[in-house]
Order: C-alpha cells, then sequence, then structure tokens
C-alpha cells in the first residue's frame, strides 16, 4: 500500500460520505445542527481514522484508529435508525445505507483481523 487513498474501504467510506451528505440536506432545517451534524461528523470520521491510522507509525496505532472508525460506524446506525423514526427517511433509504455502512464495517474488521495476523 502506497496510500491509504489505495484501501478500497477508505474509497467507499469516502462514497458513504457522499451519500450522507446527500441524505441529510433532506433534513428539517432544525436538525442543521443536531442530526444533520451528527450524522454528517460520524461519516467523515470513518474514512477519516482510516487514513490517519493508515499513516501512524506501527500496525497498533492503525488498528487503533481503525477501532475508531468503527465505533462511528455504530453511531452511524444509531442515527440512521433514529432518522427513520423521526420520518425523516423512508425505510428503503435506511435499508440501503445500511447495507453500505454493513460492507464498511466488515471490512474494517478484515482489516484489522489482517493487522492483527501480520503482527510487527
Amino acid at each position: 500500500m502506497n496510500s491509504h487513498k489505495d484501501l478500497i474501504v477508505w474509497q467507499k467510506a469516502m462514497s458513504f460520505v457522499e451519500d450522507i451528505y446527500g441524505l441529510t440536506k433532506k433534513f428539517p432545517e432544525e436538525e442543521k445542527y443536531g442530526l444533520t451534524a451528527q450524522l454528517r461528523r460520524a461519516s467523515v470520521s470513518i474514512p477519516s481514522n482510516i487514513s490517519e491510522g493508515a499513516a501512524r507509525n506501527s500496525k497498533k496505532e492503525f488498528e487503533h484508529f481503525l477501532y475508531i472508525g468503527l465505533g462511528s460506524v455504530a453511531e452511524i446506525e444509531t442515527q440512521l435508525e433514529l432518522a427513520r423514526r423521526l420520518n425523516y427517511v423512508t425505510f428503503s433509504t435506511v435499508e440501503t445505507q445500511l447495507q453500505n455502512i454493513t460492507e464498511i464495517r466488515r471490512m474494517i474488521q478484515g482489516l484489522i483481523g489482517h493487522l492483527i495476523s501480520n503482527k510487527d
């Protein structure tokens, strides 16, 4: 790997961020500093932590940042469910995004597994 940009999980996470920004544009204005901001921050956190971890000095540090990214994945799942319950998005929209975030989670977990099995 020459750069974090070479990681497919980073690429998918970046696309997911774009999806979340598009989705939250449709949220009510009163959510601008609430759920909209939370979802956007959590989604940006995923590729940000992947890239920061990849730039670190050790596999252990990379692993640490990947776990932070997994925390953001869990936040997003909760926030999407809340958006659905508040009728800001449809069930099918949430399902599509949950499928995307599930794929990203699996990829992050796979990368963590790879790092663990190939310790320094």
